[in-house]
């Protein structure tokens, strides 16, 4: 394990590598999974045993990621659906004023570097995503999707 600041309420499993310049907050890590640099991972995230997440990866609240899953450099999740900074009345939004969306990635499954993953889908057990693919709607199980938006490789 590298020098790094765990932060409240992080629990990793055994022989977790985490590799410098990683926030980790309120999040658990399987055993053996393997964090690469400038990756952040928040609260209430959940990454399973064996995984390997590619460096300036961000993994939000209400991301779970089963065992044995691949997630590529740069890939973003999302867990709001209309974010906004300031309410109609102009004041800043708060922790009440967004509705989280879980994101689920099964076992096993595959996320190429850059791609972008919309709130409230799942990627199927062995799915992969292409790299720089912006998905919107569930991966079945065991496909491949690719593109902008996401679809599947025929």
């Amino acid at each position: 394990m590298s020098d790094f600041k765990l932060l409240k309420d992080v629990t990793l499993g055994k022989d977790v590598i985490i590799r410098d310049f990683v926030n980790l907050y309120g999040c658990s890590i399987g055993d053996g999974s393997r964090i690469g640099t400038f990756v952040e991972i928040q609260k209430g995230a959940v990454i399973g045993r064996d995984c390997r997440i590619q460096s300036h990866t961000f993994i939000c609240e209400g991301v779970t990621i089963e065992d044995g899953c691949f997630i590529g450099h740069g890939v973003m999740f999302n867990n709001d659906r209309v974010p906004r900074a300031l309410n109609k009345d102009g004041k800043q939004t708060g922790a009440g004023d967004w509705t989280l969306e879980k994101t689920l990635v099964k076992k096993g499954a595959t996320i190429g570097s850059g791609a972008t993953i919309l709130p409230g889908i799942t990627i199927g057990e062995g799915a992969l995503v292409g790299a720089g693919a912006v998905v919107t709607k569930d991966v079945p199980p065991g496909a491949t999707v690719v593109g902008n938006p996401a679809r599947p490789l025929s």
